[in-house]
């Protein structure tokens, strides 16, 4: 009896803090739908964010809408009709709420990406994980709780191949009365770049999953949703950023891309990185960044060059292997009287396969770790993870799949390729449904070899399927070493995002990772504060965190594909103690599966 009093107390608490916490909360209405109406959209950033509002609402709708790129014309999924979507702007520690309504033919869920959502995630976002999906003519409302981030983060669907379209900024502003920790730009500048499919992206998908072999690559990147002047059919839409001379610009990057990193730079002139991740960073100087798939960047640049015309311009990082190599523009406009060039001038990116390139800009990267934004990197840990992540194939009936030697692709972490159940992980933990997933994610690989070595064994290329998971005690301090292997000769690095936490990146380097010598080369000082982190193909990266957000957290490489494939896990971090350390209780409604 005194147990069910005790539990009775709990939840009337958790409502009476719901209740309190949404009083005058505000709330959008997205809308996901199908209008098919022809339209070549023009690039309207900076423009539409101002017309959203910092603070305001606004009545949105989630659609299929037509648009026309490389000279031809499909209906994608949006959000009211936006490709990106809307931006939302918000200050730091606020609470606001969108209401998705799904008016289109897939299923469909919103993740906040780099948002903790603490003690919240119920609104964080990934099918079969932390929710059903909003099945066509449903919709669901997110609570999104913002903590400590602050800087540039996006929302992205979390559903198949979706977020393909189906994206937008969510810029986190300094608590009211704040500033920057750096002089105040002239304007602010959203910069998403994304990938463009001819066809039909959810089909694509599809039948790369049915087939078993490699889906299409995209077929462009885009600056604010358009091409830019290096592709076909693409000029007039070309987006262009217009500055004064002399004046500085933040711009707010975010790569949205389905299955590259990135190189960016503009001609001729210099970037100072100042955040990434929701976060503040030391300024990096440079003439280039390097961003993988999930991250964002704030970026400052100063209109110092003769008045004239410039291309910004953006093209993959990839060691090898097959990947778009197209390169997307799009122009940087000075005001004043002048003749605009012919053709502006193009910035010298560093090669596809510069893989020093990428390694030295990514190196650079350090926390501000001041009095005002200070840093809590854990200095001993509880549980040491080391997850291997590989590239692999499973055997198909009669070879009969589009794989190599007619196997069916996949991936995996610790040779476990992750399944997705059948009903969400976080409902089967809240109510003890046994069935759904095991909590036997182990702390290591199964088997030590060579992990980064050539002609690795024919053996070592079918991994283990399910849905385990790894339980983490509440408040303990973790250590994950991810470690890149050369399985299946793999081509690419991993951009691995944990949802629920900002982490630190403490170590990195090439090869096999070394337990006795590479920790004594951690950075416990001022290590980068992030969501995503590349991990080198033939490398390894360490990461810790204090797992003090109670909750289900979905663990994922940021290529659509490895992620399809089974490059997944989930980490379950167990209540603590009190109500103010334990989840939040469940919404009213929850999508059925």
């Amino acid at each position: 009896m005194e147990l069910k009093k005790k539990s009775l107390v709990f939840l009337l608490l958790n409502v009476l803090i719901r209740c309190i916490a949404s009083q005058n909360v505000p709330t959008f209405y997205w809308v996901v739908s199908i209008d098919t109406f022809h339209v070549v959209h023009k690039a309207r950033w900076p423009k539409a964010l101002s017309s959203f509002g910092k603070l305001g609402h606004r009545s949105q709708s989630l659609n299929e809408t037509s648009y026309t790129r490389l000279c031809s014309t499909k209906d994608i999924l949006t959000v009211n009709g936006e490709f990106p979507g809307p931006a939302i702007y918000r200050h730091r520690g606020e609470r606001f709420n969108v209401n998705v309504r799904n008016e289109g033919k897939y299923n469909v869920t919103i993740h906040w990406h780099g948002v903790k959502q603490p003690r919240n995630p119920w609104s964080d976002g990934p099918n079969y994980v932390t929710q059903c999906p909003i099945k066509p003519g449903a919709n669901f409302t997110y609570e999104i709780i913002l903590s400590t981030e602050e800087g540039t983060l996006w929302w992205h669907a979390h559903s198949d191949w979706s977020r393909a379209t189906v994206h937008g900024p969510l810029i986190i502003l300094p608590e009211q009365g704040k500033g920057y920790p750096f002089p105040q730009p002239q304007n602010e500048v959203p910069i998403v770049l994304a990938s463009w499919f001819k066809g039909d992206v959810m089909e694509i998908i599809e039948t790369a999953l049915q087939n078993g072999g490699e889906p299409n690559q995209s077929d462009a990147f885009t600056i604010n949703g358009q091409p830019g002047d290096l592709y076909d059919c693409s000029t007039e839409g070309t987006f262009k950023m217009v500055v004064d001379y002399g004046k500085t610009y933040l711009l707010r990057i975010i790569n949205a891309i389905m299955n590259e990193e990135m190189f960016f730079m503009v001609a001729n002139h210099s970037l100072t990185v100042v955040g990434t991740d929701g976060a503040y960073i030391k300024p990096i100087n440079t003439s280039y960044i390097m961003i993988t798939p999930g991250q964002t960047m704030d970026v400052l640049i100063t209109a110092d060059q003769s008045p004239s015309y410039y291309y910004m311009a953006s093209r993959a990082y990839a060691v090898a292997g097959a990947y778009d190599n197209t390169t997307t523009t799009a122009i940087v406009q000075y005001n004043g009287n002048y003749t605009p060039p012919s053709t502006p001038p193009l910035p010298n990116l560093p090669n596809y396969t510069d893989t020093d390139a990428a390694a030295n800009f990514t190196v650079r990267l350090r926390s501000l770790a001041n009095e005002d934004y200070p840093v809590d990197v854990p200095q001993t840990v509880d549980t040491h993870m080391y997850i291997t992540i590989s590239m692999n194939t499973l055997p198909c009936v009669n070879n009969s799949c589009d794989g190599p030697d007619g196997s069916r692709l996949a991936s995996s972490l610790n040779n476990i390729s992750f399944v997705e159940p059948s009903i969400d992980v976080l409902l089967a933990y809240y109510k003890g449904i046994n069935g759904v997933y095991d909590t036997d994610f182990p702390n290591e690989p199964p088997y030590y070899f060579n992990f980064t070595g050539d002609d690795l064994p024919d053996t070592l290329l079918t991994p283990e399927r399910g849905t385990k998971v790894k339980v983490l005690d509440y408040n303990s301090n973790v250590e994950i070493v991810f470690q890149g292997t050369n399985v299946m000769n793999a081509a690419e690095n991993h951009p691995m995002h944990l949802h629920g936490y900002s982490f630190y990146v403490v170590g990195n380097g090439t090869g096999n990772f070394d337990n006795s010598t590479d920790p004594t080369s951690y950075n416990l000082v001022d290590p980068p504060e992030v969501n995503t982190v590349g991990v080198p193909k033939n490398g390894w990266v360490a990461i810790r965190f204090r797992a003090d957000n109670p909750g289900v957290w979905f663990m994922h490489c940021h290529l659509e594909r490895h992620a399809s494939w089974g490059m997944d896990t989930v980490l379950i971090v167990k209540n603590g103690t009190t109500s103010s350390t334990s989840m939040l209780e469940p919404p009213s409604y929850l999508n059925p599966c």
